[in-house]
Order: structure tokens, then sequence, then C-alpha cells
């Protein structure tokens, strides 16, 4: 490992490494680290250290020391050690622990530029220890079957303390205004980019929010790799969708996307709206879409909040993958659905108002009716909905929506097409629905209709009268067969009787 950074410091630099300050910004008159080189200010990589021994502090050396100083405690960043184990190795994960906290604080004092060559290393260092094999996740454990990402206990990675501080001086570094983005890209490149995407998968919470901020920070100051980077997450959410349907960092890749979309500019690019319609939306099919809904609804939202004309293609999308047995999914749903009217304006809405409405009169029948919290996720859950975490009910939650002041708007300018659709599933909630408060919200909406237009509604009644007269005029001739087929049965049966 050691040899690998050896032999990649013999590179040839340019101009501009020579007229870099010192490690402290100095100016370019500073002593530099004799060496037997053409360019004597480059910094010589120190021999290989066999132990981990403390080092003298930079403010302890003096000013031509601390070059060649930065690179021997990077040296000892690179020693791995067994974290499984408190007790073992105790002393060398203190030096270790410290000496990261003092690079930490040379990179956010600013005092001064960082030579390349140093920059360079200590990339390398940070992918020594962050870049690693994440554990299998519990599901994956052999003799085990999968649970829902919801119910698994919090891992927490051993090497915390340590990885903790090496997240830290990427962040420092990337956020850093004495960073120079031409010189961190050759570093900073697609490979450290996919390799740091592929640690979202990790369990520890901690370590994906670390992750969340430093890629965050790394599509703003790195222009060139913002395309990359969501093309990237894209591959991400494929796989996650089509393949696996575990991943730990969707939540958190979400919230990043979620403000990438809000920077994006308008008229949107092609390139975002295939986004939407191949990613985002088909995030709403996996099983775990309750653990990350908040974040993907959030991102959902911005889009037609961006560009109206997108409302019908997401309203569809919603529809398209609309659950069937799952009521938990389904409230999420119906939230998200009353936001995205929202902010739909009334060409859009016309447009998807049949298959629409449809599926909200199926909503309107359902009998799913729950009086309690099972667990911290429903909490969550009916939280996002605005749901009373006592009760809630499909059908209340569908019926809620005429509450909303611009929907109920855009229900009265397409009443004409929504209450035949419609009106049989309200008749039959005040007719049969076993629960009272479902009777009473449905009779409001009943109303509201009425109000707006007495003959529309009268029609409507009518042709459900009509309807319900020839379905039992239907039932009936059933019954009567039926009672033939039986009467000739038992005729038949008792000619074909034998007398012993």
């Amino acid at each position: 490992m050691f040899k690998k950074i050896i032999k990649g410091g013999q590179r040839k630099h340019s101009k501009s490494d020579s007229t870099d300050a010192s490690l402290y910004g100095s100016g370019p008159n500073s002593n530099a680290v004799a060496a037997p080189s053409r360019n004597s200010d480059v910094p010589m990589a120190p021999p290989p250290m066999a132990t981990v021994e403390p080092l003298p502090l930079f403010r302890d050396v003096p000013v031509s020391d601390r070059q060649n100083l930065f690179m021997r405690k990077l040296q000892i960043c690179c020693f791995q050690f067994d974290f499984s184990d408190t007790l073992k190795s105790a002393r060398e994960k203190e030096i270790k622990r410290q000496t990261l906290l003092e690079l930490v604080d040379l990179i956010q004092s600013g005092s001064g530029k960082i030579m390349e060559r140093c920059q360079e290393e200590m990339i390398k260092m940070i992918g020594v220890n962050i870049f690693r094999c994440l554990p299998p996740a519990s599901h994956e454990n052999t003799g085990q079957d999968a649970t829902d990402p919801e119910e698994d206990e919090a891992y927490l990675e051993p090497s915390w303390p340590h990885l903790q501080i090496v997240y830290e001086l990427l962040l420092r570094y990337a956020v850093s205004i004495d960073t120079d983005t031409k010189v961190a890209k050759r570093f900073i490149d697609h490979s450290f980019v996919l390799k740091l995407l592929d640690l979202f998968d990790s369990e520890d919470h901690r370590e994906r929010e670390f992750l969340k901020t430093i890629l965050h920070r790394i599509y703003g100051k790195f222009m060139v790799h913002r395309p990359f980077i969501r093309k990237a997450i894209n591959n991400i959410f494929f796989r996650f969708i089509y393949e696996t349907e575990r991943h730990s960092g969707i939540g958190e890749l979400l919230e990043i996307l979620g403000s990438i979309i809000n920077g994006f500019a308008l008229p949107m690019k092609e390139e975002h709206k295939l986004f939407l319609v191949r990613a985002l939306i088909p995030l709403h099919k996996p099983k775990p879409v309750g653990v990350y809904h908040q974040q993907l609804s959030y991102c959902i939202i911005q889009f037609v909040e961006k560009d109206y004309e997108l409302a019908d293609t997401v309203i569809r999308g919603l529809l398209k993958y609309w659950p069937l047995t799952n009521c938990q999914k389904e409230l999420l749903f119906l939230g998200e659905l009353e936001e995205v009217l929202e902010a739909t304006q009334s060409a859009e809405f016309q447009r998807c108002v049949v298959p629409l409405f449809r599926q909200i009169a199926r909503c309107l029948n359902s009998p799913h009716f729950q009086n309690w919290v099972d667990n911290d996720f429903d909490a969550q859950l009916l939280s996002a909905c605005d749901v009373s975490p006592l009760t809630f009910h499909i059908a209340e939650r569908a019926l809620f929506l005429w509450n909303n002041e611009h929907i109920l708007s855009l229900i009265a300018q397409n009443q004409q097409a929504i209450l035949p659709i419609i009106f049989d599933a309200l008749e039959k909630n005040i007719r049969s629905h076993w629960n009272q408060a479902i009777h009473g919200l449905t009779a409001n909406v009943k109303k509201m209709f009425m109000e707006i237009d007495a003959e529309l509604f009268d029609d409507c009644h009518r042709q459900f009268e009509e309807k319900e007269a020839r379905a039992q005029e239907v039932e009936e001739q059933r019954e009567m067969t039926w009672k033939k087929l039986v009467d000739a049965a038992a005729h038949r049966g008792e000619d074909n009787m034998v007398t012993v």
C-alpha cells in the first residue's frame, strides 16, 4: 500500500507546483524541504513507517519541515486497525485519532494552500480509510429471510470514531475556499465519486448523513462532475427498483436530488424529464417505499412546481403503481396525490380526470380502518399524511381531498366528468359503509355536488336507481334459474331412486 504511495510520488509536477506556498502558506520565498530533485520545493515521500509512533505538532517544527511532517502524518493515518476489539492496539488507535484531528484543524484553519502533491496523498489516505467492503446486511445472512428495512435493528460501524474524523477531513477539504477545483478534480475523479456512492448502502445512518453532505458539496463545487453524479445516482435507483429492492441510502440520495432539482433551470431539459419518468416515478413500486417516501414526494413536487405540464405525467405514474393490497402505501399515495393536485393546473387536470377519479372511487369504498399504531414506522407514516395517530381510514383520507380549496375548484370545473364516476361509490357509502364517520363525510361531499349542480346530481341519482333496479332484476332472474336447476336435479334423483 505504501509502496504505491511512494511510486505515485514520482509523477512529474507542473510549474504551478513550484510556485505553491508552503503548507502553511508562508509565501513563495519560504524554505522547502531539501531533496535531490530538479523541483526542490516538491516534498519527497518519506520512507514507509513500520509502526505507529507519535509525531510532533505542526507548530513545533520549522516551516521548512512541515511538508515532510504532513506526509508522515498521512502515513500514520493509513494504518488499519481491528475495531471489533476496543482494547487491541489502543495506543496506536489513539495516536491515529489525534493525528486525524490535527489534519482536520489544519484544513479548517485555512492558514494557507496545501501543495498539490500533499493534496493527492491526502485523498489517497482518505480512500484507504473509507473505501472498504461493507458488512453484509442482516437479511443477507445465510438461513435468514429478508425483512423490511424499517424492521431491521440499527447497525453502528465499530470504526466510526476514526471514520467520522476522516469524513470530516474530506468535507473540510471539499468546502475550503483554498481548494482549487482545477487541481482537486484530478484526485476527486469519477472513480472516487463512484466509490463514494457505493458507501451510501452502509447501514450506519451516521455515515450516510456525512456522505450526503459531502456528495452535495462535491456536486456544488465540481461542476464538471454534475452530469456523471446524476447518471450514477440514476443507475443506483435502477438497480434498486428492478433487481434488489434493498438499499440503505435511497432516502439520503433523494435528499440530495431534492436540492439539485430545485436548482434546475427552465425550460427543463429532456434529460431531467426522462429521469422523472424512468427513475423517480418507478421508485413508488418497491415495498419499502415508506422508508424514503417523504424525500421522494418532495422531489416529485419539485418537478411539478417547476413545470406544471408534468402534473399529468406524475398523476398517471402514481396510478400505474397504485398499491392494491398494502393499505399503508395507499395512505402515502393519497397524501402525495393531494400535494401534486395542489400544484396542478386546470388543463393538466382535465387530461387525467377520468382514470384519477376511477381510482379515487375505489378508495372511497375501501373498508380498511385501523384505530391504533403498530410501530414507530406507522407513526411516522401517519405524521407524513397529516392523519390522526389514533384512527385512519383510506376512505376518510380520500374524502379529505374535498377539504382542499384548490382541488375542490378543479373538481367543480370538471364535475360533468367526475360526478358520474364517483356517484355510485358515494351512494354505496351512504347505504352500506359500516363506519359512521365515513357516512358523515360522504354526505358532505354529496351536498357539495348538489349545491354546485342540482340538475346533474339528480340525473346521476336517477341513473343510479335505474342501474340498481336492473341489477335487482338480474339477481332475481339468477335466483329463479338456480331454483329451477335445483328442482330439476331433485326430480331426477327421485326417478332414479332404487327401492330395496
